[in-house]
């Protein structure tokens, strides 16, 4: 199988870029993985770089060349990174623990199989139509789908997350799949520093009508202008699935901005 694959991280008005993201893959699998790390907790990166450094080695250790049970890799790859951050901030003697969101896609056997925690999304896209979303594990977007258990506060926001990695509790995640791919198809992965200043029916639109590597650009520079002086950073990457035949990454881009040596690709 072959695909393209283009990923950017860019800071927006906060005093330093959090997110993390990056690819890795076999002759016939393929992870993409991104980590937003949370504000408002200690060394937020740390927790992000962790999670992808975690998730990814488990995954180059057991894909050979595919991931036998990917589902059951999902559970296992997050608790495990989860734990690595709960040991570092014990290590370090931390107060308060670092945290993150985190988004991840697998796919294999022409087909994709996705798990997320937290806000971070991810977006499969045919033909300019939103097929499938995540679903963010917000107090605003649980109530708005109805999820029963899930009591919303008083004065909350759209920010607030009732799950992450880092946290005292276990992190709650979601996984689905696996969803055949067409030719064509486009899933990206990305902070809330995009979908937060573009709603999903002009994201999905704009990620039909042209490669990756050019449809990504522009949506990130529109949430950019949009989201002003006080933008949040805006992270994505974002693949477009192309043959059935031995994986093989083309045409792919990589553009960061202030993100710290060690993101994997």
């Amino acid at each position: 199988m072959k695909f393209s694959v283009f990923q950017i991280s860019r800071k927006g008005g906060r005093e330093k870029n959090e997110d993390r993201m990056g690819y890795c893959y076999t002759k016939g699998s393929g992870l993409f993985l991104l980590a937003d790390g949370m504000g408002g907790h200690p060394e937020g990166e740390v927790a992000s770089q962790m999670t992808l450094q975690v998730i990814s080695a488990l995954y180059q250790k057991a894909a050979q060349p595919e991931i036998e049970d990917v589902k059951a890799f999902f559970n296992m790859a997050i608790l495990q990174a989860h734990r690595q951050i709960l040991r570092y901030a014990s290590e370090k003697g931390l107060i308060d623990t670092p945290r993150t969101t985190v988004v991840a896609a697998i796919v294999q056997d022409g087909a994709a199989t996705w798990v997320h925690c937290g806000d971070s999304r991810l977006y499969l896209v045919r033909e300019g139509e939103l097929l499938a979303r995540t679903r963010d594990h917000s107090y605003l977007e649980q109530h708005n789908n109805n999820k029963p258990g899930v009591a919303i506060p008083l004065n909350f926001n759209r920010n607030v997350l009732y799950t992450c990695l880092g946290a005292p509790s276990k992190p709650v995640v979601d996984i689905h799949g696996p969803v055949p791919l067409q030719q064509g198809d486009r899933i990206l992965l990305c902070s809330d520093g995009l979908w937060g200043n573009l709603d999903d029916t002009e994201l999905a639109y704009q990620l039909g009508q042209n490669v990756v590597g050019v449809a990504v650009p522009e949506l990130v520079e529109k949430a950019l202008v949009k989201g002003g002086p006080k933008s949040d950073n805006v992270t994505v990457i974002a693949m477009e699935w192309e043959t059935p035949d031995i994986f093989a990454s083309t045409r792919g881009s990589i553009i960061t901005e202030a993100i710290d040596d060690g993101v994997f690709a």
